[in-house]
Parts: C-alpha cells; structure tokens; sequence
C-alpha cells in the first residue's frame, strides 16, 4: 500500500496496469500450468464477462441446472441458446449434447459451449470432469469450467479439478475463478491459452471498463499461491477436516447430507420438504438461529436471490477450512445434531 497506494481508479487497458497484475497473471498460469491469464476486478464480473465475450446470439450453450447465480448472470447476458441439463447427470447430459447434434444440423456451425462448476456452490457437489472431456470431445463442443470453490482445494496441491480428475488443463478450453475463497482475496481470472486470453483483453466488459484490481489485492493472490505451494500440508489437513465434519453430520435427525464427502462445501439438505421453498427457508433459518443464540455456532442457509433460478433444494451450506481445529468441527456437528433434534422435531413427527 505504501508503494502503490490503494488503486488505480483506472481500467487495464488505459492506466490501471501496474506490475503486480502482471506479476499475479504471470503466477496463476504458472501454477495452474496454463499460457496465460487475466485478472477481473471482481469475483463475479469475471463469469458476468467471460461468457458473454466468447458466447453470442446463436450460439448453444449446454449448462448444468444448478450452476451459482454468476453463471446464470452471464448466460442471460450472452444472449446465447441456453439448454439446461439435470444436475451433475452425465446420461442427461449426453442425451441433451446428442439431441442438440443429431436434431439440428445448423449446430455443427455454430459456437457449442458445456458450462459447469469444478465444486457446485448450490449442492456441494463435485463434477466429474473426465467424462465431461469425453463427450466434449465427442460431441464437438467446448467446456468453461468455473473452479472458484476448488481452487487451492482439490488436488494433492490444490490445483483444483484438473489435478483431481487427473485431465490436462489443456483440455479444458477457459477455466474462469473468483479468489474470494482459497486465495483469501478479492476478484477474479479467467485462464487457459494466449488466444483466449488475449480476446479478453479487447472484448471483454469487466476487464475494459471497469477499473483495475487494487494492487494489494494482486499481492494477496500471489502471496496465497506461495503458501500453498509451500506448505502442501494445508490440502492434506483440509481433506481431514471435511472428513471429521462429514462424519459427525451423517446422522443428523431430519437432514441429509448432499454434498460430495471431499467436497470444501458440506451442504446438509432438509429430507423431508416443508412442500415450498418459502417453507423449507423458513426451517432451516429457524434452526440457524437456535444454533447461533443457544450453541454460539454459526452456520449459513444457502439463501437466493428471486433472480436466482437455480432449482436445487435449499439448505445449510458449511465452507471448511484447513484452519479449523478437530475441536471447533465436533463442536459444531454436535450443535447442530442438538438443534435439529428440537427444531424439526414437529416436522420430523406431526
């Protein structure tokens, strides 16, 4: 802060380049293994731009039906074909990439995009990209992978989907990411090769027109990415950690959990609905707040926008971290197995 102040107030492409966004770009391909980079201002411009920069009126794009609100942001304003397909099913999905292909000759002309979440914020689920790669390449389409809650999680040195699916990235054709979760900063890149990256640079909105990252933020990332190649401990830890939560959660009278048992998002579900969502949020706050006023434990029910329209079931959505101590987690499995017992007792048993 003392070298480069607070910001630029400037976009990148006028005066708001400074050498720790290049320093940082330079660092994030380096470690994800990819040509290039690009940083966005904020988390979620980078999906709101990305997508509309390489996705246009006419083209196709096959999406899961539980990708985060960013996503959908940037699908609308895309103003592409968007076909949805059922949530982290790879029968759906091939059926839904088969029908758009045989049915429509046209298609083998356009632009063809599968979008998904390397860990879906909505489910906690963690999609399986060696088949997605299988009928990319199959099917002839492109795949943008979003890996913000993967990023610094999955892999055995945090390198994210990829690593843990054991794909070459080089196979993935834009990798976007928010830093606002492992990397423990704020704002956002889209990597994978020069071209694609350099097309960003010219036709992409949240990189031309808004201003540059703050500097210090750029540092942070670069910073984060060292400790994690420093310490490859922390992934080891993390792993250990989702799984004393997972454990302690998987008998919780009334809930269920939904969520991938390596996943960073442990995402408990009601098992039974109260019949609309208005109903289940209305539990499930109730049960937040008897956990935060009677146990001093905070959890957070996956709320959503009415712009939202993802229609995953709603529920307690918990982000592990490797800084968590075992204490801290059996704490907080067994406040909320004690609240659940009390709060869904009637809805459990009328």
């Amino acid at each position: 802060m003392e070298k480069y102040g607070v910001g630029s107030c400037g976009p990148r492409g006028f005066y708001g380049t400074i050498d720790v966004h290049l320093d940082c770009e330079a660092r994030i391909a380096n470690f994800l293994g990819t040509t290039d980079s690009i940083l966005y201002s904020y988390g979620l411009s980078t999906m709101f731009s990305a997508i509309p920069c390489f996705c246009k009126k006419g083209d196709i794009i096959v999406v899961d039906e539980g990708v985060h609100w960013g996503i959908q942001n940037g699908l609308y304003l895309s103003r592409s074909t968007i076909v949805y397909f059922k949530h982290n099913d790879m029968e759906s999905l091939e059926k839904t990439l088969e029908k758009i292909t045989a049915k429509n000759q046209r298609a083998k002309k356009l632009r063809r995009y599968i979008v998904v979440e390397a860990v879906y914020q909505n489910s906690g689920q963690i999609a399986p990209l060696d088949k997605i790669i299988k009928l990319k390449e199959k099917y002839r389409f492109r795949v943008l992978l979003d890996e913000s809650n993967s990023i610094g999680v999955l892999g055995h040195s945090g390198r994210g989907l990829t690593e843990y699916c054991r794909v070459p990235i080089e196979k993935i054709d834009i990798v976007t990411a928010s830093m606002g979760h492992a990397l423990a900063t704020e704002g956002g890149f889209c990597t994978g090769s020069a071209r694609v990256i350099d097309h960003q640079r010219l036709s992409s909105s949240g990189y031309v027109f808004s201003a540059s990252l703050p500097p210090y933020l750029a540092s942070a990332a670069i910073t984060a990415i060292d400790v994690l190649e420093q310490n490859p401990d922390l992934t080891s830890k993390l792993k250990e950690n989702i799984a004393i939560l997972w454990k302690g959660l998987s008998d919780v009278q009334g809930l269920s959990l939904a969520s991938h048992p390596e996943s960073p998002i442990v995402f408990l579900r009601l098992e039974k609905s109260a019949g609309s969502m208005k109903g289940d949020l209305r539990l499930l706050e109730d049960l937040a707040n008897h956990a935060l006023k009677e146990e001093s434990v905070f959890v957070v029910v996956s709320k959503r926008s009415t712009l939202d329209k993802c229609p995953l079931p709603v529920g307690i959505r918990m982000f592990v971290s490797a800084a968590h101590s075992e204490s801290d987690l059996l704490k907080a499995c067994s406040s909320v197995k004690k609240v659940a017992s009390v709060v869904l007792k009637d809805h459990i048993h009328p």
